[in-house]
């Protein structure tokens, strides 16, 4: 089979996070229980009503567009996007076409198209059979219900240019811009929530295939979007199923059908939904009903200004902690999950700088262990986590001081966080302390060399795990209160 290279590019929708929804009063609540609580005859297109701009769904996005090093346009405005299905109140959406807020910028490595804002339209629900004889619907199992709570919420659309080559690419440059989002307070992005939304853009060509500049320097093949992909590992498998089903057809001679397509999980694969659509058939025109936006007329919308407010972004947090010696893959944890940042960063102004990455080995290890162990147990998510910074680089001292064993340090941090103990008191209220002194242990040695005289052969023999037999047995016999490094002089001395 002829060599082939995949070319992927994102559309990703993210609802933003404000107050009320984009073009009116009603409450933007993703989490509304009651259908249709959440509208008004703006959202809902009543003959006669005006929309007015959210300014803060504005300012999201151009906070966005400056995480991203991005352009912000000084002229925007917003258009009419027309078609035609059930969650559309208006028959149109309201978006951005030919001046969108934010255009060009680069994230993981990604570079960045556009990024614009628009309405989010209503939620389709399909309701089963329990559902129907429970009085939803006419009865009829193709029934369809909509609820418009979400029709009108602000949405951020982010497009990629068609430089990923991999699913996994894909998937890290999403999972990156989710973190980015909830970095910035500008979106939960919860996709099992459909908070945020992924769609694929999936093109095959010949490695052989030279000439053009679309992308890398190669001519592009047709290209298929793939919606209806509801989790980051949904998206990689449906653009590696894809990517092999292109490259079948290419490889019979035959021509790949422009479309989008949708993704089945349950037989995981893509299939047909539509032709796919051109930008005329959406027949876009400035929204007359909004007024066009000149954003350095707004004080409020100033890029240095809007540059200060934000927070320490995760690439800069990463490199931080990098800086520190940091492990990369804790790094990454740390920045993911801010619980855990939060606290690695509060605990490195506790301990000596030396300490800091035995530290960040026990969040990362030990720490999260016992979070989630608690988390599975109760179903429930701990916002604050029950140890302090100060308890913590308490613990630290004591290992680094060598005071507690590594195995023992564990079961204080335990203790520290199921009980809220202060981890010195309870190594000292437990005999969990290290006993250092020679002439304590002197016994405990004597005893573990005379019970183990073929243990001792081996050693003398040259079997260096003999050694370490002999001090795990001392541990055992102290209870885990010993200094396996004085330990090991000891047994060598006396062996």
């Amino acid at each position: 089979m002829s060599e082939y290279v995949p070319t992927i590019g994102l559309e990703i929708h993210a609802e933003l996070k404000t107050q009320t929804k984009m073009f009116c009063r009603s409450k933007n609540d993703p989490d509304a229980a009651e259908p249709n609580s959440n509208i008004c005859p703006v959202c809902m297109a009543h003959p006669g009503t005006l929309p007015v701009i959210n300014k803060e769904a504005v300012r999201h996005v151009l906070r966005v567009g400056v995480a991203l090093g991005s352009q912000f346009a000084d002229y925007t405005e917003f258009d009419r996007k027309s078609y035609f299905y059930p969650d559309l109140p208006k028959g149109y959406q309201i978006s951005q076409y030919e001046h969108p807020l934010v255009t060009g910028g680069e994230l993981h490595g990604v570079a960045i198209t556009r990024v614009h804002l628009e309405e989010d339209t209503a939620s389709s629900m399909h309701p089963d059979t329990t559902a129907l004889r429970a009085g939803y619907g006419a009865g009829n199992e193709a029934t369809t219900l909509v609820d418009y709570n979400r029709a009108g919420v602000p949405l951020m659309e982010l497009v990629t240019e068609p430089v990923i080559t991999s699913a996994e690419e894909a998937g890290e440059f999403a999972r990156e811009l989710q973190l980015l989002l909830r970095s910035l307070g500008a979106s939960e992005a919860n996709m099992e929530k459909g908070e945020m939304r992924v769609e694929a853009n999936v093109s095959v060509t010949k490695t052989s295939v030279e000439g053009g500049t679309a992308s890398g320097g190669k001519i592009l093949g047709t290209k298929v979007e793939i919606k209806n992909l509801n989790s980051f590992n949904a998206m990689e498998r449906a653009i590696r199923y894809e990517t092999k089903r292109q490259i079948e057809i290419l490889e019979r001679g035959e021509k790949v059908i422009q479309q989008t397509l949708g993704w089945d999980e349950g037989k995981q694969a893509t299939f047909p939904q539509r032709t796919k659509e051109g930008s005329s058939d959406y027949r876009y025109f400035p929204d007359p009903d909004l007024p066009q936006l000149v954003l350095s007329e707004f004080p409020q919308f100033d890029r240095e200004l809007l540059k200060a407010s934000l927070p320490e972004l995760p690439r800069e947090q990463r490199e931080k902690y990098a800086a520190l010696g940091v492990k990369p893959e804790d790094a990454a944890t740390f920045a993911r999950d801010r619980r855990y940042g939060d606290l690695f960063d509060a605990l490195a102004k506790l301990v000596p700088a030396e300490d800091a990455i035995l530290a960040s080995n026990y969040i990362a290890n030990d720490l999260i262990k016992i979070i989630r162990d608690i988390e599975e147990r109760d179903t429930k998510t701990i916002d604050i986590l029950p140890i302090s910074p100060e308890q913590l680089a308490k613990l630290i001292g004591m290992i680094s001081a060598r005071k507690i064993s590594s195995r023992t340090a564990k079961d204080i941090l335990r203790a520290t966080v199921i009980e809220g103990a202060d981890p010195e008191a309870y190594a000292r209220a437990h005999n969990l302390l290290q006993e250092s002194d020679s002439a304590a242990l002197q016994g405990v040695v004597r005893t573990i060399i005379d019970a183990n005289p073929g243990v001792v052969a081996d050693f003398r023999a040259g079997k260096a795990a003999a050694l370490e037999y002999l001090i795990g047995q001392c541990m055992k016999e102290l209870r885990g209160a010993g200094d396996p490094a004085v330990l090991r002089k000891m047994l060598r001395t006396n062996i």
